[in-house]
């Protein structure tokens, strides 16, 4: 009997990187469920992965005993053990082009990550669609000899609330609005006070449940609660596999160019997103949203608008860019979205 087929997927961080991962093995896994994934992970993202069939998490511990070459090098030779027949990897960093090495002999493909296109979008050169990063992923396993579609997504069943989680979203009727207002970068944020327009006015009809994580946000969070009615700061109460219970019961996500809208997309929410100096033209637009929850800044008066991919160079006046989107447009796209 032939050995059962086993890929070890690479996918070590972000956040928001390791969240647009999970549509394309859910999608993987329901077009050839009999083949096995083992997923290569920090410890912290496994319960992106939790109801995904024939696909396990092996974490990686970067800071301690896979640390450096001899820790990649161990690492490897886990791996190996478990039996892994090719390697699928959606990172493609110095880490992964060594344990590459490592895995002499295995059939290694690394995603395209489309430098150069996107090098040229920055730059101006040219402006359009780049292609996805959920079709850059899927390339991977394509380009491993499997077919993959990501046409008619699949999403998982809502999850169901802890009473630990209960205890902090008090029984109603209303429209349960997540907001996330934070991003890596300050450049990829909508300005506070305008976002505080934003969650007085929805707070008045709806639930609106604030995301984040670290001391200063949740101080920033824990400020704009105590002012309105109707508002909830979840940011540092809740473990990330409650957080995930929560965001599964939104009615709608509100997030920056940043991780949770990729987690709420991933969980097939529908996410208004907005973009200040970044732009979803490089392809990482929240899966499976039409273009029109995309709230993007005002290009006539910010030009140069993508600044850069990632959001960490901008001209100084760009910073808030995002001030071109007036809070009433935002308001209005998530009532006519609810």
């Amino acid at each position: 009997m032939p050995k059962q087929k086993h890929i070890l997927v690479i996918r070590l961080s972000a956040m928001g990187d390791v969240a647009m991962s999970v549509p394309v093995l859910r999608a993987f896994t329901q077009q050839h469920p009999n083949i096995k994934l083992t997923v290569l992970t920090r410890a912290f993202f496994k319960p992106f992965f939790k109801d995904l069939k024939n696909v396990t998490v092996f974490s990686a511990d970067l800071k301690g005993k896979h640390k450096g070459i001899f820790g990649l090098y161990k690492l490897s030779k886990e791996l190996k053990n478990l039996g892994v027949n090719q390697v699928a990897d959606l990172h493609n960093v110095l880490r992964t082009k060594i344990l590459k090495f490592f895995f002499f002999g295995k059939t290694f493909k690394q995603i395209d990550k489309g430098r150069k296109e996107k090098k040229a979008l920055v730059a101006g050169v040219l402006f359009q669609q780049l292609k996805t990063t959920y079709e850059r992923y899927a390339d991977v396993f394509r380009n491993l000899g499997y077919t993959l579609d990501l046409v008619n997504p699949i999403f998982p069943e809502q999850l169901k609330l802890t009473e630990n989680t209960q205890t902090f979203l008090e029984k109603d009727n209303k429209h349960w609005i997540g907001i996330a207002p934070f991003a890596q970068y300050q450049s990829k944020m909508y300005p506070l006070d305008l976002l505080q327009r934003v969650i007085q006015e929805l707070s008045k009809r709806h639930k609106v449940i604030l995301f984040g994580g670290g001391d200063q946000e949740v101080k920033v969070l824990d400020t704009i609660q105590k002012k309105h009615d109707n508002v909830i700061n979840l940011a540092g109460k809740l473990t990330l596999t409650e957080e995930l219970e929560v965001i599964s019961n939104l009615d709608v996500m509100l997030s920056m160019d940043s991780g949770n809208a990729h987690i709420a997309a991933m969980l097939g929410k529908k996410v208004i997103s907005i973009w200040n100096v970044t732009h979803p033209y490089a392809g990482f637009s929240p899966f499976n949203q039409p273009k029109e929850y995309n709230l993007l800044t005002n290009r006539e008066q910010f030009p140069l608008i993508p600044t850069s991919i990632y959001g960490n160079k901008y001209p100084e006046h760009y910073k808030e860019a995002s001030r071109s989107i007036a809070p009433e447009t935002v308001i209005k796209k998530i009532e006519s979205v609810l």
